[in-house]
């Protein structure tokens, strides 16, 4: 099998475990909470700027190295409507986004291209789809406001695009201990998103109940 086909069909248990996360389980049933949404896409601005600055700095990695698939400038704009022009002094990453983020800079860099599968393939694919629920779902939505992430401007068509990324990564010269150790990495990807949705979708609750306590005792 090539490198494409392994990583799927190597990835599908993680990706199945993912999407019933109760974080995204939710978001595909239409319940989207905004500051958990804020939160995540928050936390996604710190794990693509690592990834994105990452990636070209190993000759093999580079050949997926595609400025159109780019996300860190898409969040910034999403970030600056959530939460205003001074976004970069308020947002934070999570202990579970931090973690993320190590893992993608101290990973050896061949590696990267199981985080790099994971996610923007996820993105073109059934990204598509949560942009259009929270489309409808998240509050008074201006148009074209909030969802910049999910925007791909310069690919005009999503399945051409991916069968060439899948075409680039198969021609790839890897052994197989090195496809093995890719697979192995892009399920650890899977378990660091999990890890970030369940921490967003608790830290959002725990905001919640502190603020409802708040009003309890100035009532």
């Amino acid at each position: 099998m090539t490198l494409s086909t392994e990583l799927k069909t190597g990835t599908k248990k993680s990706h199945s475990a993912a999407e019933n996360t109760k974080f995204v389980a939710s978001f595909l049933r239409g319940v989207v909470d905004p500051e958990e949404y804020r939160k995540l896409i928050a936390n996604f601005y710190f794990v693509y700027k690592a990834m994105e600055e990452e990636i070209s700095k190993n000759p093999i990695v580079a050949v997926i190295d595609d400025p159109v698939l780019y996300r860190t400038n898409s969040l910034e704009k999403d970030l600056a409507y959530y939460y205003g022009d001074n976004w970069k002094s308020i947002i934070k990453p999570t202990d579970a986004c931090q973690q993320y983020v190590k893992r993608i800079y101290d990973v050896d860099k061949l590696l990267l291209i199981g985080h790099h599968y994971t996610r923007y393939i996820g993105d073109l694919s059934g990204g598509q789809i949560l942009k259009g629920i929270a489309e409808k779902t998240l509050p008074d939505l201006p148009e074209g406001e909030g969802l910049h992430f999910y925007d791909f401007d310069k690919i005009e068509d999503a399945k051409a695009y991916k069968n060439d990324y899948r075409a680039t990564l198969d021609a790839i010269d890897l052994d197989q201990s090195q496809i093995d150790a890719i697979i192995s990495e892009a399920n650890y990807a899977f378990k660091l998103n999990m890890y970030m949705f369940d921490e967003i979708q608790g830290s959002a609750r725990k905001s919640l109940w502190t603020l409802l306590v708040n009003w309890i005792k100035g009532k």
